[in-house]
């Protein structure tokens, strides 16, 4: 395999394992635990927690989050809630605490099995009193049963006898980014279990947890248990015996008033339920259910062990921020693995993680859509206070579909210095992202039902946003919209951004042609919706004609389509002018010293002709790819970047660029590339490694009536194999370039 590696990864050591299923920890580095504890995180759709380690460490960000659990800081902003700790065990090994910085580590290995989502670690440890001890731990976050945990540890001294004690609490102390959102309720312990009851600040989410710790099926240990307020414990005290191995099992079981009624009632009950023989079982379930989610979502290639093990953990980490049994929360640009951006969800889910599950789990995709559904009210709010009349979509929303942009943030390296962001004002683009979105769920399933009953609103009263934000140029006779922003975020309070007035021209159109099917699809339908929007014949003649007099900038000389008012004017460099470095333009110059040049953050331009190819000629596509690749700032810009680059690279640029782009967003967070993995996974780039798999090297294409492939696989790989969903049938996808020749 030929050594295509971008020039700025950073190359730690992660080990390549077992068939390409197991990201491995080979030896124990203090200063990346952050780094691990994200790409180690486990969930199952409902919760997720960071890969923390049992037994207390210094600096360890434990966090296990819960999606739609969101509650307020006053004033700023609101954020997704840090629970109780449910992952605790104090281990005590004949008197000495069990501690990692204490002592010698003198074996240590820990990886996470994708396939299963097993989180495996096993180490030998050496007390200062001269005493090693084997300590495996697993642990799981139920699949089968979205509200049950398990951990199990096994135990083995080497060179002693003595006792066991082991303490397991629910750490209700838990706080998220040094704010404590909750306020206490009830809590309480009992033979060998404790539960926890408590309730958001300002949200009003009341939540109960409960667990319980087993010891080996035969024994029957000492138990003690303490009420601590916020950190009820239950512990266990047991012989140990040299060379004999003991295993202790906890089970934890959460739920949320969001699920039901009493939720502690619930989690009590279902903890009952719970043996110290249900960890097999349990596993068994949990293990079928990512059995048939790699049948339906793997992608296989062969001849690059590298691109398989990271497409997979990508993968992985979409399926495990997915609600399968919730369509009133969506996966926030850190999924659920991080304190980044607070939870909050922005256009990363509907333009590069939705199509994944839109192609593979179309019930996902729905699920996901109809989040902004329900979030229509937040919509209709924000384009009011802003003056205008519809829907407009907040550029970051959280659990009730309000604007929680924050309006100033401190800057990274100088904390007394306020930076004034402007997304949650004048980026706007999303609103049309989101009907992008829908149309493409539409035309993938044909579900026709969904956009009966959820989408033709979300598109139309959207469409009513455009019309009232489009601004008349009475000189030059068309519709305008100034002072946005649109993806490249190095450019700010531009006018006529080409991805934004592209796609208002799109938004109208489509709307207009939504509005014809529904009236012939569904005629009362289309009455009651026409009526509740006050949308007439005569709304509709406007938008058409407001479509086609909207200023889509394309220059017929050059062929080059202006990414703004005034860009041409920047200073123009390139982005490769500051290499080598390790910082972003924007980082290295200021952001008006950025702001001053053509270099751009992500590729704007070149992502409106991937998402809408059919309003495009081939040679323009060209001219602008061509234009604009050398002057986007892939490596350190935007997160967002790499995946698209690597789809239109396989079109338009050579093998070399393609896969350099694919293998650094492909390794981005395995690697921690840009440093910050520790905040959260960069779920927008995990949805674009599929796409630039599927869409890039697959060369999977499709419109209205059909699909077809155009694969531009790099040299060395020998097969491509996945699968996709077309209009409700499973379609498969096997590339052999070998057998092709032949």
């Amino acid at each position: 395999m030929p050594d295509l590696v971008n020039k700025h990864e950073k190359l730690y050591i992660i080990g390549l394992m077992e068939k390409l299923w197991k990201l491995s920890e080979k030896t124990f580095d203090p200063h990346r635990i952050n780094h691990y504890e994200t790409i180690f995180t486990q969930g199952n759709g409902y919760f997720a927690t960071r890969g923390k380690f049992e037994e207390y460490y210094p600096k360890q960000q434990e966090a296990t989050f819960v999606h739609g659990v969101f509650d307020d800081i006053p004033v700023v902003f609101t954020q997704l809630v840090n629970f109780p700790d449910w992952t605790t065990l104090e281990i005590i090994l004949d008197g000495e605490v069990f501690d990692l910085t204490n002592g010698e580590i003198l074996e240590y290995h820990r990886h996470l099995n994708l396939k299963n989502g097993l989180l495996k670690r096993s180490l030998r440890w050496r007390s200062p009193k001269g005493k090693i001890s084997r300590l495996v731990f697993q642990r799981f976050a139920s699949m089968a049963d979205v509200h049950i945990a398990c951990i199990q540890v096994s135990i083995t001294p080497e060179n002693y006898s003595g006792e066991l004690e082991c303490q397991s609490s629910l750490d209700g102390c838990a706080d998220t980014l040094r704010f404590k959102h909750w306020d206490w309720e009830n809590q309480g312990v009992d033979e060998d279990s404790c539960w926890l009851n408590l309730r958001t600040h300002n949200t009003n989410i009341e939540i109960g947890m409960a667990q319980r710790i087993f010891i080996n099926k035969n024994l029957n240990p000492e138990r003690e248990a303490w009420n601590i307020r916020e950190k009820p414990a239950t512990s266990l005290k047991a012989s140990l015996q040299e060379e004999k191995t003991l295993q202790i099992q906890k089970y934890a079981v959460l739920f949320t008033s969001r699920d039901c009624e009493e939720p502690l009632v619930a989690a009590r009950e279902k903890l009952s339920q719970i043996s110290n023989q249900s960890w097999d079982s349990l596993f068994k379930d949990h293990q079928s259910v990512w059995n048939k989610l790699w049948d339906q979502n793997d992608v296989i290639i062969e001849g690059d062990d590298r691109a398989q093990l990271a497409v997979r953990f990508n993968i992985y980490h979409l399926l495990i921020a997915a609600p399968r049994h919730d369509d009133r929360v969506n996966i926030g640009a850190k999924t659920l693995s991080g304190y980044g951006y607070h939870g909050h969800i922005f256009w990363d889910t509907e333009i590069f993680m939705l199509p994944f599950f839109t192609f593979t789990q179309p019930e996902i995709a729905k699920n996901l859509l109809s989040y902004r559904y329900h979030n229509l009210p937040g919509a209709r709010e924000k384009a009011s206070e802003n003056g205008y009349v519809g829907a407009q979509y907040p550029w970051e929303s959280a659990g009730d579909g309000r604007e929680v942009t924050p309006t100033w943030v401190t800057h990274q390296e100088d904390r007394t210095n306020l930076i004034r962001i402007w997304t949650g004002d004048i980026e706007i683009h999303i609103s049309s992202d989101i009907a992008y979105a829908i149309w493409l769920y539409w035309q993938v399933t044909g579900d026709d039902d969904f956009m009966v009953e959820k989408g033709a609103e979300i598109i139309l009263d959207t469409a009513l946003f455009w019309s009232s934000r489009l601004e008349w140029h009475s000189d030059r006779n068309i519709f305008q919209l100034t002072d946005v922003i649109g993806p490249d975020e190095y450019h700010d309070h531009i006018d006529n951004n080409a991805f934004t007035n592209y796609f208002a021209y799109w938004h109208l159109c489509k709307a207009v042609a939504v509005a014809e099917w529904l009236t012939k699809e569904n005629p009362f339908k289309a009455k009651q919706l026409f009526e509740r929007l006050k949308l007439t014949e005569q709304t509709f003649r406007d938008w058409n004609n407001q479509a086609h007099q909207i200023y889509l900038p394309y220059d017929e000389k050059s062929g080059l389509i202006a990414q703004f008012d005034g860009y041409f004017n920047k200073k123009n460099v390139l982005a490769s002018d500051f290499d080598p470095r390790t910082n972003s333009i924007q980082s290295l110059l200021g952001i008006d010293g950025a702001n001053e040049t053509q270099i751009i953050k992500q590729p704007d331009v070149i992502m409106l002709m991937y998402l809408l190819p059919e309003m495009f000629e081939q040679e323009v596509i060209r001219v602008n790819y061509d234009y604009y690749t050398p002057r986007t700032d892939l490596s350190y810009g935007s997160s967002l970047g790499p995946s698209i680059q690597t789809i239109m690279d396989t079109r338009f640029g050579s093998e070399h660029e393609a896969y350099e782009n694919f293998i650094h967003t492909a390794l981005m967070d395995i690697n921690d590339l840009r440093g910050n993995t520790k905040e959260g996974i960069h779920g927008a780039s995990a949805g674009g490694v599929w796409q630039a798999v599927v869409f890039g090297f697959g060369g999977l294409r499709f419109n209205q009536e059909d699909w077809w492939i155009d694969p531009k696989l790099p040299a060395h790989w020998k097969r491509l194999s996945f699968k996709f969903n077309w209009r409700g049938e499973s379609q498969i996808v096997d590339i052999r370039p070998e057998i092709s020749a032949q």
